[in-house]
């Protein structure tokens, strides 16, 4: 044990807490692809002047005080231990990226020292497809949501083109821009609706975490304990500008698109492997943040005291039907952009996920944590596909003079046998695929993903007019 030389007051969040018990135990991987090898001399001053200052859970860990509540109690942090820096063996007949790819899949599946501050850093100083040299970020969940923890990895980074200059993001568009010019009738008519698909939806989520388990099929094993086994990550790099074509031409949002693209993908994996499961029951759990902001924040923001609820786990989880083929197996690729399209739509007139979110703090209340993470578990388990995305910077990066080519995440939060993170930078965006190795044929599922991609854009094209979907 770390010697303890202060004791941070705050509480470990409820999401904390269940993000780390017994039953799960979630972290999130940042992965920033470098353009030139990494100096490994400058590690060791970035994390002490960059990284540890950001937030106190950094160089905290999880303690149970005398009343038996979780805490976060300050420590001295050896950077030296959190930071790892591999070396392969030189004589080898492997490739240095199946080196990487062998090192990432251990690191994936395997758990930090509880005491020790709940991170790492992995600088992996070896050339892959993509990179000169990759530093990997391994945070647990418990130290804060997404938001929270890419923050303040973008904290740490810097415009290349001037660093004086913050780093900007693309605009977000309002839920409804039109609401506000709608009649009083129409908005009765709209929260009344919103207000009975919300119960609806309230309702179908508890029912499918509770007793209705997704069908068994080439996308779902229903094994637990999957989150030990070994892993595997591929990346599909699609051009930004090429998506916002398609979404122009079908009038629709980006995230319509991706949507599409994972939905159709995943669909012609299913087909690809049991064409009996084409049409099975199948259903992706989406992460959400709850909180009502408009983009990241700068790190002297973060470090003012009125800034300390923008950090911790602000996040509920949707449920989404996955859409299948008509019964004759024949279908427009669009349908499936369309569809989520409606989906989603009707998902965000919606309070469901804020219900879901009152119900895990109310439950927590009363029957405490490693009930609620039982209940998160098996909700994972009981779905197919796993489902997150976050919004990066519009300008290249650096870390320490260290140009950044792609930055791109992924997560291990439970037992799911397909994890799928979204994420842009620059004019590219990326569908990260973390796939359970030995039942997920990984390259397969990326040939349907392309192959989705390739049918839906060559569909848009060809449509001459925008079509009206309502």
């Amino acid at each position: 044990m770390e010697k303890l030389y202060e004791e941070v007051e705050e509480p470990v969040s409820p999401h904390g807490q269940y993000f780390n018990s017994s039953v799960m135990c979630a972290y999130i991987f940042a992965f920033l692809e470098l353009d030139i090898p990494f100096d490994e001399s400058q590690a060791i001053p970035l994390i002490k002047d960059l990284f540890l200052p950001i937030n106190p859970r950094f160089s905290s860990i999880m303690v149970r005080d005398k009343d038996g509540k979780m805490r976060w109690q300050k420590v001295e942090v050896k950077i030296q231990e959190n930071v790892k820096i591999p070396k392969f063996p030189e004589t080898t007949n492997s490739s240095s990226t199946e080196l990487y790819d062998n090192y990432v899949t251990s690191i994936l599946t395997s758990k930090t020292p509880q005491d020790k501050p709940l991170w790492e850093i992995h600088v992996i100083n070896y050339p892959t497809t993509n990179a000169a040299s990759t530093i990997i970020f391994k945070l647990h969940h418990s130290l804060g949501d997404g938001y929270s923890l890419m923050g303040a990895l973008l904290s740490c980074l810097q415009r290349a083109d001037d660093p004086s200059l913050p780093l900007s993001f693309p605009s977000r568009i309002p839920l409804d821009p039109k609401y506000s010019k709608k009649s009083l009738f129409k908005k009765l008519c709209f929260g009344v609706n919103a207000f009975f698909s919300s119960i609806s939806d309230f309702g179908s989520s508890i029912i499918k975490t509770r007793v209705i388990q997704d069908d068994k099929t080439p996308i779902r094993s229903g094994y637990q304990g999957n989150e030990l086994q070994p892993v595997a990550l591929s990346n599909i790099l699609l051009s930004l500008d090429q998506m916002r074509e398609v979404k122009s031409k079908l009038g629709v949002t980006i995230n319509d698109v991706v949507c599409g693209i994972i939905f159709y993908g995943i669909r012609l994996y299913m087909e690809e492997m049991n064409e009996k499961t084409k049409r099975a029951n199948s259903t992706a759990i989406v992460m959400l943040n709850t909180r009502n902001i408009k983009g990241y924040q700068s790190l002297k923001e973060m470090q003012k005291p009125e800034s300390k609820g923008l950090w911790g786990n602000k996040i509920s989880f949707l449920q989404i039907p996955i859409p299948k083929p008509n019964k004759s197996g024949i279908c427009n690729p669009l349908e499936y952009v369309w569809e989520a399209r409606e989906v989603i739509k009707r998902k965000k007139s919606s309070f469901s996920v804020h219900l879901i979110a009152l119900l895990m703090d109310l439950e927590m209340k009363l029957r405490g944590p490693e009930v609620v993470s039982k209940i998160i578990y098996n909700t994972i388990g009981n779905s197919s596909v796993f489902i997150s995305n976050m919004v990066g910077p519009l300008e290249m990066m650096t870390l320490g003079n260290h140009p950044v080519n792609g930055l791109y995440f992924t997560q291990t939060v439970g037992p799911e046998d397909i994890n799928i993170a979204i994420m842009s930078y620059m004019k590219t965006l990326r569908i990260t695929l973390k796939t359970l190795k030995g039942f997920i044929d990984e390259q397969k599922l990326k040939f349907c993903m392309d192959k989705a991609v390739e049918l839906i854009f060559k569909a848009a094209k060809e449509i001459s007019e925008k079509p009206i979907k309502n």
